[in-house]
């Protein structure tokens, strides 16, 4: 199997209609300047050197902002770069992220022209009130006509969604996670709500009139959300932001995140929950006191099942008195795990 890489050319607020409660692009994507085609040039070049091996399958993603907003010769300037790696066979397809209300038959075909295989709509809510709270500036209608017309014209649909919006609670967003689950998306982001500096929601934070999510609640509606996605075989490609010199600790030097569920192992919190749920759920299925609780997963899941700085294990030992016992196991498939009870108090008592 090919190993994917994706080089990333952030173009923030550039063509970006709409200037959201919660927005600034260039603190969120590290990027202080525009996007000329010399710098994406020079970025992909970059990537390009780093990437060994022929069996690589490499996409140009242009992140950030709303790409289809942006001016129509800018938009030709971008992709005719990037266009030009994948007819001289270097890199395989082009990715975009752009506004459910920035697209339409035009826009779509001139991204096809230019071999554009994943479009991301940044939903971030289905409620229309929200949406309107948050200053989006486009509503549920738009995302459903964006999301059908991206998937008959042949491309692949993502969805971008968060958590913590302001009025935004947890059914909500369940909601919103049905409501797009409906429109067939290939992928998914979920984004929990950070202040951050020089935005209007930074502002409302403090006057009082906003207060972001704590970390453990965060995690938790984000475990349910995760739950729903992977049911329906909906690939969760990010789970929080990502960790960079501006997107970290709050207080810290550089950082322009004022306050919220900043973590920066995020993903790793939501699904080392969900594992420690699925060990607790069979152990409570036993009509016996569980003493040792042996998992076996694949390696790649068992930082997950130890949990963050091992709190899977601290946890299981402090509320249930509990210890587990980790093995791994090549043969079993990712996400699945064999979980069996070693020991039970009933065998020292015998």
């Amino acid at each position: 199997m090919k190993k994917q890489y994706i080089i990333p050319i952030f173009v923030p607020h550039l063509g970006c209609p709409n200037d959201c409660i919660f927005c600034n692009q260039k603190s969120i994507s590290g990027q202080k300047k525009n996007m000329t085609k010399e710098e994406a040039k020079k970025i992909i070049d970059d990537y390009l050197k780093s990437i060994k091996g022929e069996e690589a399958q490499i996409e140009i993603a242009f992140y950030g902002g709303s790409f289809t907003a942006i001016e129509e010769k800018k938009q030709e300037e971008l992709l005719e770069t990037a266009y030009e790696y994948i007819k001289n066979g270097q890199v395989e397809s082009i990715r975009i992220s752009t506004r459910p209300d920035c697209i339409d038959k035009e826009t779509l075909k001139r991204l096809k022209k230019y071999k554009v295989k994943t479009i991301e709509l940044g939903v971030q809510s289905t409620d229309d009130y929200i949406l309107k709270r948050s200053n989006r500036g486009h509503n549920f209608a738009d995302v459903k006509k964006a999301s059908k017309m991206i998937r008959w014209n042949g491309f692949k649909l993502g969805h971008q969604m968060m958590v913590g919006l302001p009025e935004s609670t947890r059914i909500d967003e369940i909601n919103t996670a049905k409501a797009l689950i409906k429109l067939k998306p290939k992928m998914v982001r979920i984004y929990p709500v950070l202040v951050v500096k020089n935005t209007k929601l930074e502002k409302e934070y403090q006057e009082g009139k906003y207060e972001p999510l704590p970390l453990v609640q965060a995690v938790e509606i984000c475990k349910e959300l995760v739950r729903m996605f992977a049911d329906k075989n909906i690939e969760i490609i990010r789970v929080g932001l990502q960790n960079t010199d501006e997107i970290t600790e709050p207080g810290s030097k550089k950082s322009e995140v004022v306050a919220g569920p900043y973590h920066p192992a995020f993903r790793q919190l939501v699904e080392s929950a969900m594992w420690y749920d699925a060990i607790v759920g069979k152990i409570k299925k036993l009509n016996v006191k569980v003493k040792e609780v042996e998992v076996t997963v694949n390696p790649i899941d068992a930082n997950n099942v130890i949990g963050h700085k091992k709190e899977n294990v601290m946890k299981l030992k402090n509320t249930y008195d509990v210890d587990l016992i980790l093995k791994q196991d090549e043969a079993i498939k990712q996400g699945k795990s064999k979980i069996e009870i070693t020991k039970t108090y009933q065998d020292f008592s015998e």
